[in-house]
């Protein structure tokens, strides 16, 4: 305990005179009795201690080490198939290999708080890299495989943006969570901190089970494809790839919600032995990423219908899509029908001739039975809705 002392100044005047008082206030203050080790380690709960634990230095080497070579591997995969978008997941790797990085230096640092406060940051926000990667591949996905590029009637391009945004803002949430709680933090900011982060990765799962739902959706529309023989191949696998990789970062979000909520009491284990962050926080991890490295998306999503358009294109799209129904009509004299039926960045027309009688001869050219009769003249059309599932 530290004393401070605070002086009130006097007051005069016609009513009353106050004379200077001085005020003693104990302010607790950390002293360090226990000299560290020469890593700077001191037992958890005495000053200066940053660690619940004495962690390993190995450990903490091996997994920057894997994880740097998964980015290596992320970018020559992304280099080799021209995919532009998995900066995300590279991203997330490098984060991943920065935390573990700077634990390996903590270890042999154990005095330093900003280096053990980067290592935790980089370990708390990296999946979330993770999990914008997923969003935007399923999206991907959706363009490339279903002739309507969209589920439950949302473009695929909008998905993605309406996700990753979601995704920031969690990001944005245990950013601030993250930093309140820091390890030399007075336990009221670490409590707040806490409870921020806490919020901040309830947010990143609920997301996750939304957009699960749209997988699920998205696996229901590719069976009724395959069912019609019109399904492209590949998309089985990269789906249950990318079901692995949110599965494992399901794994991961647990564990620190159960971490946390516990609190720091002799009946939670969990942040009291090393064991635990590395087998449910740093494997988690690494699966994760490894699936794309597996199963990576640019053996698959190939060609111009890999790439997601901009909203400003989907606009301009549609306003000449309508620009060209209006402007259909008749052509030679002959009655035509035209149907549109937009498949992404293209709009097919399906035209079903009506052949009636030349009105410039006043006769059926070709002297027979008018063909309509008996026939539904919508009947090409119901048999390519059917065929590529537009009711």
């Amino acid at each position: 305990m530290t004393t401070n002392y605070i002086t009130i100044p006097g007051i005069t005047n016609d009513h009353v005179t106050l004379s200077p008082q001085t005020i003693s206030i104990a302010v607790p203050t950390c002293i360090q009795t226990i000299t560290p080790d020469k890593n700077g380690y001191v037992p958890p709960g005495t000053c200066h201690a940053l660690y619940n634990y004495y962690p390993s230095f190995t450990a903490a080497l091996a997994f920057s080490i894997i994880f740097g070579m998964l980015t290596i591997a992320h970018i020559a995969q992304a280099a080799l198939f021209k995919t532009k978008f998995c900066w995300v997941i590279i991203m997330a790797s490098i984060w991943e290999t920065i935390s573990f990085t700077a634990r390996a230096i903590s270890t042999r640092n154990q005095q330093n708080e900003w280096i053990e406060l980067i290592s935790e940051l980089f370990v708390l926000l990296a999946p979330l890299w993770v999990n914008a990667f997923a969003y935007m591949l399923l999206a991907r996905m959706i363009h490339f495989y279903l002739p309507i590029h969209s589920i439950f009637s949302i473009p695929a391009s909008v998905l993605a943006i309406a996700f990753v945004t979601l995704d920031f803002i969690s990001f944005v949430i245990q950013l601030i969570g993250g930093s309140y709680a820091g390890p030399t933090a007075p336990m009221t900011q670490q409590l707040k901190g806490v409870h921020i982060y806490m919020g901040g990765i309830g947010l990143q799962q609920l997301f996750i089970f939304l957009f699960l739902a749209l997988g699920v959706k998205f696996h229901r529309e590719m069976f009724w494809l395959e069912r019609v023989g019109s399904a492209k191949e590949g998309w089985k696998g990269l789906l249950f790839t990318l079901y692995g990789s949110l599965g494992f970062i399901t794994i991961r979000i647990f564990f620190r919600l159960i971490e946390f909520s516990g609190g720091k009491t002799s009946s939670n284990p969990l942040p009291y032995h090393e064991v635990y962050f590395y087998v449910l926080e740093a494997v988690p991890m690494c699966l994760a990423i490894l699936c794309y490295n597996v199963t990576h998306p640019g053996t698959v999503l190939q060609g111009p219908e890999a790439r997601l358009p901009t909203i400003r294109s989907l606009v301009f799209k549609k306003r000449r899509g309508r620009k060209q129904q209006i402007g259909s009509g008749d052509k030679g004299g002959v009655e035509m029908g035209s149907n549109y039926v937009e498949l992404g960045e293209e709009s097919i027309s399906i035209h079903v001739e009506l052949e009636g009688k030349d009105p410039r001869e006043g006769k059926d050219p070709r002297e027979g039975k008018d063909p309509r009769e008996g026939k539904d003249p919508r009947e090409g059309r119901n048999s390519f809705r059917e065929r590529f599932g537009l009711w």
